[in-house]
């Protein structure tokens, strides 16, 4: 995978990493993106697409609460536009956090991921690297397995309109997450959709808010973080 710094994209052919922004120097830790996408579908993925294009908003998100000088921002390149039966968006983002090892070494990653995005980075929630993952409106159907998290931080935001992905599969997951050793909770933002489109910006400054504290394992968490965290249920905002 080429490298390059100064905010250009890095990438090769067949990486499943794209970077948006790299320390010159060592770096601490990355924020990686996730777009949604179908349940079945072989067409590619391309960065045009409506679900990716909606998430540069999120990248400026990530980039406003992190430092440039310690913490890369990056994003999943899928093959496909759909999850699949080989669960190809979760193989994509597996590959993508070998790629990040391979350039950042032990950095701490927070997975960012929306519907199809939030399912890949739950289940990538078990990999060595990850120390958080912020789903957005995910896709949780039941049985879907959780490995063990313990040490790993959870914030789900879901919206109570959402007609795409059920919020009450999302506080499934949240429990189940719980009982796996995670740190988890959830947040249902009142007139909420899947699209993220209605109060946008409280999806924007919430996303925000928590990947500052997720970035942050080493401190405990706080505000309504904290509060999701300790909730016998979701948050309602």
């Amino acid at each position: 995978m080429d490298a390059v710094a100064d905010g250009r994209v890095v990438e090769a052919d067949g990486s499943a990493l794209v970077v948006r922004r790299r320390p010159r120097d060592r770096t601490r830790a990355a924020v990686l993106v996730l777009h949604g996408g179908q349940e079945n579908g072989h067409r590619p993925a391309h960065p045009w697409q409506p679900a990716a294009l909606r998430m540069r908003p999120f990248l400026t998100a990530a980039a406003s609460v992190s430092s440039p000088r310690d913490v890369l921002i990056g994003q999943v390149r899928y093959r496909y536009q759909g999850w699949n039966d080989a669960a190809d968006a979760l193989q994509d983002t597996l590959r993508a956090l070998d790629e990040l090892r391979g350039l950042a070494g032990d950095a701490s990653v927070v997975l960012v991921g929306h519907s199809m995005g939030g399912r890949a980075a739950l289940r990538a929630a078990s990999d060595p690297s990850v120390c958080g993952v912020l789903a957005l409106a995910p896709w949780c159907p039941p049985g879907d397995p959780v490995d063990d998290l313990t040490g790993t931080r959870i914030v789900v935001l879901h919206g109570d309109h959402d007609r795409t992905t059920g919020p009450a599969d999302s506080a499934a997951y949240v429990r189940q997450a719980r009982t796996a050793g995670a740190q988890a909770g959830m947040v249902l933002l009142r007139g909420g959709d899947h699209a993220m489109l209605r109060r946008s910006r409280d999806w924007h400054r919430a996303s925000a808010a928590a990947i500052r504290r997720l970035l942050r394992p080493e401190r405990d968490l706080d505000g309504w973080t904290a509060q999701a965290c300790a909730s016998d249920g979701p948050l309602l905002r």
